[in-house]
């Protein structure tokens, strides 16, 4: 992954100033936040980035799997 200099942004500086980070990521599509001088989190602009373009539907099914996935022994004892 090739990193541009102007998406880079610190951790410390994430933090204390969350609006800058959201911009470079508004600008740039995304931003890279390093913690201890390495990229460590990506912040991703979802609706310039095709990683997360998914339909509705689709996103759905990927909550309701991991729901079914993370309470299947409760669903079944509902079942019983």
């Amino acid at each position: 992954m090739q990193i541009n200099t102007n998406q880079i942004i610190s951790m410390t500086e994430a933090n204390q100033n969350f609006s800058r980070a959201a911009k470079i990521a508004e600008k740039s599509g995304s931003a890279v936040i390093f913690k201890n001088n390495k990229p460590k989190y990506l912040l991703v602009d979802i609706a310039e980035n095709t990683i997360l373009d998914l339909t509705d539907d689709e996103k759905i099914d990927i909550v309701a799997k991991r729901i079914l996935k993370k309470y299947h022994k409760a669903f079944e004892e509902l079942a019983k």
